[in-house]
């Protein structure tokens, strides 16, 4: 008898047909997620300021930072003023994208950005290891003015431009909203015991601990991926 906690052990046919079951709602909630997806092409969109923003070789346009491509995804990067370390969720959610020269396919380029001084957060970047590309809102009204202010949390916004200075703003969302950026989690929950965080709906005795508890530091990421 093993001393862990483990879900039912069925003969095959039965676990086909409990596999069958679940996969149901799994299409069914792919077929959602196509519908959102339809509706998110179809929002209106707002017309944005010529904002300035900082990048690691001076002041840049906002509609510079799309490079050259028509649509931009910006990550907004939480920060504390003074702190050694910055924000583990962040830290490692952005981590993750390492080969981002897909989107060049589809149009599209994806950066950081933070309320963080520019070098400070160049810095930062370096120090952990972080392959995206950093532009700072320090000196400029853009996070505050998409839902990303100085001490504020993170979030995700989306923008488009049309010719070369007009950019539009066609999407927000933070919280968890980011969680369908991040193959992190996606992974994490098809495991038996999925992320193990006390607000998760799990089986009686499967393992679990406060929310966020089991998250790598920054010191942790920064030792994973960083120069040192």
């Amino acid at each position: 008898m093993s001393a862990n906690p483990l879900p039912p052990v069925v003969d095959a046919a039965t676990w086909r047909r409990e596999l069958d079951a679940l996969r149901a709602r799994e299409k069914a909630a792919t077929r959602e997620l196509d519908a959102i997806a339809a509706q998110r092409r179809r929002l209106p969109m707002v017309r944005l300021p010529d904002y300035v923003l900082d990048g690691e070789h001076g002041p840049v346009r906002l509609a510079d930072v799309f490079d050259g491509a028509r649509q931009l995804i910006v990550y907004h990067h939480m920060w504390f003023p003074g702190k050694e370390w910055q924000c583990p969720g962040c830290t490692g959610f952005t981590a993750q994208f390492t080969r981002l020269e897909f989107l060049h396919d589809y149009d599209a380029r994806f950066v950081v950005v933070t309320q963080g001084p520019i070098d400070e957060a160049l810095a930062y970047k370096r120090r952990v290891g972080n392959a995206m590309t950093w532009y700072s809102t320090a000196n400029s009204p853009f996070g505050a003015d998409v839902g990303a202010p100085p001490g504020g949390g993170f979030a995700v916004n989306v923008f488009l431009r049309d010719g070369d200075d007009t950019v539009y703003r066609t999407w927000h969302t933070d919280g968890r909203g980011t969680e369908q950026l991040t193959h992190t989690f996606a992974l994490i929950d098809l495991l038996p015991y999925g992320r193990q965080e006390e607000w998760q709906d799990s089986p009686e005795g499967w393992p679990q601990r406060p929310t966020y508890s089991g998250w790598a530091s920054s010191q942790d990421l920064a030792a994973r991926y960083g120069p040192g």
